[in-house]
């Protein structure tokens, strides 16, 4: 065990990747060595920052509790701490069955814990309250908390409760802020972007937002992240396609396409709107790569609402998707009112033919790219290769572009390069330097 050393743990998504960045920067600022998802965790303080979105999450953060409580059992760490989504939807059950952990806080009263070890929190009125664990050239900013939607399937809303803007001035000034410490990209993230403004504006403001902050000196990209189909804002599309800086891509999670099954998960959208939304965007913003996500096995799905979702991906040709089977999860729409009616093998059965699709036309899609040339951003420098993205890749989920270093040697990481696409497979790009 380390004395005056912080281990965070974070697991889940960006959005609490951003809160324990927040986290990290007050022990900084209270003079401890923080180490972020380090593989060998031996602090005399921890902090498990938890996902507790559907059954598979939560295992995994109630496995990484076990391991820590047990380190600290053989004095390999000190103190345990526990925050985040999954203690914020079942605080007295975990402290009931895991009383070792030292302290639980929720998803937003983390502060409460630099109280209880009898810190201070510091505030950095220039938008400075983050150490970033990304590399240093691309961050993730987090542009609005909550949910007001009601799909059935979701606990979302459960965990974090009504959605909530932060203010545009504040969110220009992190950005400004994130940019002179060497940030070159921005990845907008929330649980849903395009209720931006709503709340506290009374109108949707994500247009406004986009015009504002593309406009911040040095930021090379800005991406957006999760969308949401029902009452679009389709004027941001505008925006994209008139601002070079934002990137000609949109993830917008659409879990489905039959009518009946769009109904079922409360949606408020129509097979028919969606197909329209799609062709507009790429009306609106040609080249746009879209991503999305889709679900599997929701009750009450037959055979027919699969084949309409099978058609779907193939009609549409997403750049970018993913997918899960549906978890029953305690206190939403779908488990007080539907049984988990779809075997959990016939669930990962759909979930396998529609990656398996998926894969098919993403290796069609990436052929299509070679010879053309990309701004690509370089991420990092393995062995044989330098490795980056093109603006229609976000970092971790999407494909990447590899570089032979015996062709280039001597790249920078968070620079940008033009890359000529030599070859493809699935899941990647290869390239050269253009000429």
């Amino acid at each position: 065990m380390r004395k005056n050393q912080v281990d965070v743990i974070t697991l889940g998504c960006s959005k609490n990747l951003v809160d324990s960045e927040q986290l990290i920067r007050q022990f900084l600022a209270n003079g401890y060595v923080v180490h972020h998802n380090s593989g060998a965790v031996n602090g005399e303080i921890v902090v498990l920052n938890t996902c507790g979105f559907i059954g598979d999450a939560q295992e995994e953060s109630i496995n990484m509790i076990l391991k820590m409580v047990e380190a600290k059992k053989t004095g390999r760490i000190g103190q345990v701490y526990v925050m985040g989504c999954l203690t914020e939807r079942f605080m007295d059950e975990l402290k009931a069955e895991i009383p070792e952990v030292d302290g639980y806080y929720g998803k937003f009263n983390w502060k409460n814990l630099l109280t209880d070890l009898g810190k201070a929190y510091h505030n950095d009125p220039l938008g400075g309250n983050r150490s970033i664990t990304t590399p240093a050239h691309y961050a993730y900013m987090k542009i609005s908390e909550g949910c007001n939607r009601s799909c059935s399937y979701c606990a979302i809303p459960i965990i974090t409760g009504k959605h909530k803007s932060r203010p545009m001035e504040d969110l220009v000034t992190e950005a400004q802020s994130l940019v002179a410490s060497g940030v070159k990209e921005i990845q907008l993230i929330a649980q849903d972007l395009t209720f931006y403004g709503l709340d506290i504006y009374k109108k949707n403001s994500l247009a406004e937002l986009l015009q504002r902050l593309s406009d911040v000196q040095g930021l090379e990209w800005l991406r957006l992240h999760y969308a949401y189909p029902a009452d679009f804002p389709r004027e941001i599309l505008t925006v994209m396609r008139e601002r070079e800086n934002i990137c000609n891509y949109l993830d917008i999670a659409l879990q489905h396409i039959s009518d009946p099954m769009l109904r079922a998960m409360r949606r408020r959208v129509t097979k028919a709107e969606t197909y329209d939304l799609l062709r507009y965007m790429r009306e609106e913003v040609p080249g746009i790569h879209l991503r999305t996500t889709l679900m599997t096995g929701h009750p009450g799905e037959t055979e027919q609402d699969f084949e309409e979702l099978l058609q779907f991906v193939r009609d549409i040709r997403f750049d970018r998707m993913g997918a899960f089977v549906y978890s029953h999860e305690m206190g939403t729409y779908a488990h007080e009112t539907y049984a988990d009616d779809i075997p959990l093998e016939v669930k990962q059965e759909r979930m396998d033919r529609l990656m398996s699709t998926q894969e098919e036309i993403a290796a069609e899609l990436n052929v299509a790219k070679i010879g053309r040339i990309f701004k690509t951003l370089i991420d990092r420098n393995e062995e044989e290769y330098f490795v980056g993205r093109t603006e229609y890749d976000s970092p971790e989920v999407d494909q990447e572009v590899l570089i032979s270093k015996q062709d280039a040697p001597n790249l920078q990481v968070g620079n940008f390069y033009p890359v000529e696409i030599t070859s493809a497979d699935t899941f990647d790009l290869y390239g050269q330097l253009a000429q």
